[in-house]
């Protein structure tokens, strides 16, 4: 019987990292000379990280510096999905972003159907926020990992390879 060869496809970030980028952005706001006295918040919960600054000029100078930090250790910009500019209480605005995390049931689909029709010899399953991808040759799984890099691009979220067997 032949060997299969396997490995997951996944939307994911090291939380880790994102929590020691966001130290460094505060520690930055801080110490920088234009950041200082704007009562600029960072603040990060489960699914989302929030900025609450005193002017549109800071919040894009702490994002800025968030994307910065951000590919510094080694994180996907993608993972950002910057929502609207809100307007809070004391001439205060504030801004959500929302991390990127699991690939969506329909966008899953499309990557399957898009690893399928340009791969023939590769099997692809859907696993709730992962797709499994398996092949008798390394070759081929090798090719949808190159893949990946392009609908990475085309579908606008972090894709990444992992448990390779």
């Amino acid at each position: 019987m032949a060997e299969s060869f396997s490995f997951d496809v996944v939307s994911d970030f090291e939380r880790q990292e994102l929590v020691n980028t966001l130290d460094q952005v505060k520690r930055e706001i801080s110490q920088r000379y234009d950041l200082k006295g704007t009562e600029t918040l960072v603040n990060l919960d489960k699914e989302n990280i929030f900025i609450t600054t005193n002017s549109e000029l800071t919040l894009n100078a702490v994002n800025d510096i968030i994307r910065q930090k951000a590919i510094k250790r080694n994180l996907s910009l993608k993972i950002f999905d910057y929502g609207e500019i809100e307007v809070v209480s004391g001439n205060k605005i504030k801004q959500t972003i929302f991390l990127k995390q699991g690939i969506k049931q329909e966008i899953a689909k499309k990557i399957s159907k898009n690893i399928r029709d340009q791969i023939k010899k590769v099997n692809v399953s859907i696993n709730g926020e992962t797709l499994r991808v398996s092949s008798k040759s390394k070759n081929d799984l090798q090719s949808v990992i190159k893949l990946l890099g392009d609908l990475e691009e085309s579908l606008n979220i972090p894709l990444k390879a992992n448990n390779y067997r």
